[in-house]
């Protein structure tokens, strides 16, 4: 330890702790996968003995979850490519406006800016002929009949 430079220790100490943070988050993530993975294997050890497995613990959780997913499914419509379109069409122009202003002259800036203003009628076309938005999460859901299934009536004999 004698020849150990004595200023280390001022790099050594946040290296230890960023990596301890970074190991306790692993090991965290670790450990609820694990548990979650045995929730699992319960609920099929119930269905496979004929046994009803209690609800979701956390219905509410399920359904938040469910719409991230269908939110991240529906990032990708036409409605995020037509604002992208008309916001970068709408830099164009400013950008055409501003060097033809600053220079002096007419059509000095229809280069730059019209590329700009071309790649966002290009995001705007491309808005157009995307696949039409899925429908907003509770809007497709028609109510049933209490003790009905998606198929109709459950009998319970």
């Amino acid at each position: 330890m004698d020849d150990f430079p004595a200023f280390a220790w001022v790099f050594l100490i946040p290296i230890v702790a960023i990596a301890g943070g970074i190991m306790v988050a692993i090991v965290s993530t670790i450990a609820k996968g694990r548990v979650r993975e045995l929730e699992i294997r319960e609920r099929i050890a119930m269905i496979e003995r004929g046994m009803v497995p209690p609800p979701e613990a956390d219905p509410a959780g399920f359904e938040r979850s469910l719409r991230s997913v269908e939110g991240m499914q529906r990032r990708h419509t036409g409605r995020g490519h037509r604002s992208s379109g008309i916001i970068v069409m709408s830099i164009g122009f400013g950008l055409m406006l501003l060097i033809a202003f600053t220079s002096g002259e007419v059509g000095v800036g229809i280069g730059v800016g019209g590329f700009l203003v071309i790649l966002g009628l290009g995001l705007f076309i491309v808005s157009l002929l995307a696949a039409p938005a899925l429908p907003a999460p509770g809007m497709d859901r028609r109510p049933q009949a209490p003790g009905s299934g998606p198929s109709g009536p459950v009998d319970l004999h």
